[in-house]
Order: C-alpha cells, then structure tokens, then sequence
C-alpha cells in the first residue's frame, strides 16, 4: 500500500497512463499546526493552501476527476470552534476560487449530506456549482459531510423503497444497480487513492467505489503536500499492473 517513489517530472509521465480519477485523504492538518505550536485552525488554513496547489496541478496534467474528502460524517464530533471555523474556511475557498475554476474549465461537484452544513456553505456551493456546470476539462468533486457507510445505508433505502413500491424485483439487483444509487453514480470509480499523514486506513471514504483502486499512503502532512508530490506518486502509479483480480 506505502512506498517511496523517486523524484519524477511532468515530462517523465506516460500521459496515456494517466488515472483519470484521484480521490485523496487530506489527513494531518491539525497535526502539522501542533509541530509548529499553532492551533488546529491554522493548520485547516494552511491545508486550503494544498488544496490550490493540488487542484491546479490536476488540471495541468489533465486528470478528469479529482475527488477530495473535505469534511466526514464523523468530523462533526469535532469541537465547536473547529468545525466553525472550518465550515468558514470551506465557504472563503468557494469565493475565491469559483474565478479561477470558471477560467480552467472545473466544475465543481459534491457528495455527502450537504443539507447538514450551514445554510451560507450551502449557496456557496450552489453558487460555485451553477457558475462552473457545464465546465468540462475536469471536474473537482468535494466530499462534505460524507460517509461511506452512511452512503451505502442510504443506497439501500433507496432500492429497498422501489422495492416496496414494485419498481424493482430484488433477483434483478446488480453491482451496476447499487452503483447507479450512490452519490457518484455518475463518476468512474477512483484509479487512485492517495492518503496523507502516514495512517494506514480509508477511514470510511468512498467504501464501495475503491474495490479495485490502487492506494498510495505518504508520511507528508497535507499542508506540505504539493505538485512535485504528486508526480513522484502518478509515476509509482505507473509502474504498477492493475490486475482488477484477475492473474
């Protein structure tokens, strides 16, 4: 799952081996702020600092869709001030950037319970949405308030619903069905999960669509992830054979 790959240029990728779906772990913000004796918030802002750089460097080496796990379902156990504090944050990233995303050709998509987060966050992302939807050089997709397990509960719902309803005989369920009632029943499965900060887990992030996604996990704290990061980890990726179970 871990390695460590050897400094790589833009010029060194094989662009016809590209993912065309990276999904990142933003892990290790807070832990980043307390190495420097900051507080917690400091190191959010400093992480929307990555995700600039991240965003920017994805469309210039023309990936389709970046997927990023911005806030879980579990982060609103986190302490008031915190996910306040980050809620504000999310909304400033939105204004600033919509320009720039409506200029590059992102649209920018999201997945997770986006009717929990603040009323204001909410038109900002309507807002950002509507301004980039028919953007078409790559698309950013946000996870806000997502949980892989609580998409799967909804899924079920879902199919469980038409089921009682007659819309759906329960024999013709199929792994294509359930995908077509998740939030990104509309985007390829990720070819590329990334995680920061070192910790060996997915932490409940997209549970369904990585089953055959290949996984990178680095040491690198996510305010210092950057451009030079990425393509060391897209060569690695690379040089591995996707064998989807197969021999």
């Amino acid at each position: 799952m871990n390695s460590s790959p050897s400094s790589a240029s833009l010029a060194e990728l094989d662009t016809t081996k590209l993912p065309a779906h990276i999904a990142i772990i933003m892990d290790g913000n807070g832990r980043w702020a307390k190495k420097r004796l900051l507080n917690r918030v400091s190191g959010h802002e400093k992480g929307s600092d990555a995700v600039r750089t991240v965003v920017r460097a994805c469309r210039e080496i023309g990936v389709s869709y970046l997927t990023l796990y911005a806030f879980s379902t579990e982060n609103w156990q986190r302490p008031r001030f915190e996910v306040e504090a980050l809620m504000s944050l999310l909304k400033r990233f939105l204004e600033s950037e919509q320009n720039e995303m409506v200029e590059n050709n992102i649209r920018l998509r999201v997945i997770g319970q986006v009717d929990r987060l603040p009323e204001k966050v909410q038109e900002a992302l309507h807002q950002t949405m509507k301004a980039t939807r028919d953007n078409t050089a790559m698309t950013l997709i946000l996870a806000l308030s997502y949980g892989g397990r609580a998409e799967i509960v909804r899924m079920v719902q879902e199919v469980a619903n038409k089921i009682r309803h007659g819309e759906v005989d329960p024999d013709s369920i199929t792994a294509e069905m359930v995908a077509d009632h998740l939030y990104t029943r509309d985007i390829p499965d990720p070819d590329l999960l990334i995680r920061t900060s070192g910790e060996m887990r997915v932490s409940n992030f997209l549970l369904w669509q990585i089953a055959y996604t290949e996984i990178f996990v680095t040491p690198t704290l996510w305010p210092d992830f950057n451009r030079d990061e990425l393509l060391q980890i897209l060569k690695d990726y690379q040089s591995r054979e996707r064998r989807f179970g197969q021999v």
